[in-house]
C-alpha cells in the first residue's frame, strides 16, 4: 500500500494519476486528506480514501496502518510545517513504514531561501528517524512564475526581482512523475535527489518567450526585494506570501533555483517540460 498525503491538492493528484499510469493498481493507492469529502473522485477510482490530518497526529496513526511507503508531501502551512512533519513522521514510524518520502526544497541544506530551514528540520528529522526515506529536492515549479502571466499581459509588465538569475524550474507534473518513479522503485538507499529543470530562463528571458508567443510588448521590471513585496501586497496577497515570493526571487537572484545535475530527467526517464511548453499550456488554458 503506498500512501499519499495532501492527496487532494494539484501535487498529489499528479502523483496518484502517475502512479496508476505506471500500472500500480488503484487498491494498492490510498489517499490521506484532510477532508475526505473532497476525495470522492479518487474514491470513484478505486483508491481508498482516508482521513488524515497534519494537526491530528490520530488520524496519521490510522491513516497509515498497513502502509508499505508513505509520500509526505510538505505541507502548505508555512510557519506551522515543522510540528505537523513531525507528526508524519512519527506516525511513519508507529506504523513501520517501510519507506518515507518526502518533497522539500533544492539544495535545502545551503540554500538562502527563507523557506529553506522548515525543510532543513524536516530532513533532520527524517534522518534521526531511522525511516527507510528518500528525499526530493524539488527547486520551483514552472507554474508559480505562470500564475503572473495574466496580471503582466493586462498591465504590459512582469514584476520580480531575481535580476538576472537562471530558474532551472520544472512543472508540477515533471516532479509528480518523480516522485511516482521513486514510490514504485525497489526500495533501497536513502538518497537525497536534487530534482530542477533541463534548461533554466531568466524573468527577461520568460518575458521574451511570452512576447514571442502572445505578440504583444509586456516588459520586465526588475524590482529591489523590499519594492516587490510592497507591489505584491498592493496587488492583494497576503503578506506571509507576498514575503515568500519576495524573499524566494532574491534567493533566485543568487543561484537559489539553478541546478544543472539532471537528475529530474534521469529519474522520469524524459526531458523536463520546457519553459515554451508549459506557457504555451498556461496561455491556452
Amino acid at each position: 500500500m503506498i500512501v499519499i498525503t495532501g492527496a487532494t491538492g494539484q501535487l498529489g493528484r499528479l502523483v496518484i494519476q502517475h502512479l496508476l499510469a505506471r500500472g500500480v493498481a488503484a487498491n494498492h493507492i490510498a489517499a490521506a486528506v484532510r477532508s475526505p469529502a473532497k476525495a470522492a473522485d479518487l474514491a470513484a477510482l478505486g483508491i481508498e480514501v482516508r482521513e488524515a490530518d497534519y494537526n491530528r497526529p490520530d488520524t496519521l496513526t490510522r491513516a497509515f496502518a498497513g502502509a508499505s511507503r508513505v509520500l509526505l508531501i510538505s505541507s502548505s502551512e508555512v510557519g506551522l510545517r515543522l510540528p505537523q512533519h513531525r507528526a508524519v513522521i512519527e506516525a511513519a514510524q508507529a506504523a513501520n513504514v517501510g519507506q518515507l518520502v518526502y518533497t522539500s526544497l533544492l539544495r535545502a541544506d545551503t540554500s538562502p531561501l527563507g523557506l529553506a530551514a522548515e525543510h532543513r528540520a524536516t530532513e533532520a528529522l527524517i534522518q534521526a528517524s531511522g525511516l527507510p526515506h528518500a528525499i526530493l529536492r524539488n527547486s520551483w515549479y514552472t507554474e508559480n512564475y505562470l500564475a503572473s502571466v495574466p496580471p503582466a499581459l493586462q498591465y504590459g509588465a512582469f514584476i520580480g526581482s531575481a535580476g538576472t538569475g537562471r530558474i532551472a524550474s520544472a512543472t508540477r507534473s515533471d516532479y509528480a512523475l518523480a516522485a511516482a518513479a521513486v514510490l514504485t522503485q525497489p526500495v533501497g538507499d536513502n538518497r537525497v535527489y536534487e530534482l530542477a529543470g533541463d534548461s533554466a530562463y531568466t524573468l527577461t528571458e520568460l518575458v521574451a518567450e511570452l512576447n514571442r508567443q502572445t505578440g504583444k510588448t509586456v516588459v520586465y521590471k526588475d524590482l529591489p526585494q523590499a519594492d516587490f513585496e510592497a507591489a505584491l501586497l498592493g496587488a492583494g496577497l497576503p503578506a506571509g506570501l507576498a514575503a515568500l515570493l519576495a524573499d524566494s526571487d532574491a534567493g533566485a537572484a543568487q543561484g537559489a533555483l539553478f541546478d544543472g545535475g539532471k537528475q529530474l530527467s534521469t529519474l522520469i526517464g524524459r526531458p523536463t517540460t520546457p519553459l515554451a511548453v508549459a506557457l504555451t499550456a498556461a496561455l491556452a488554458g
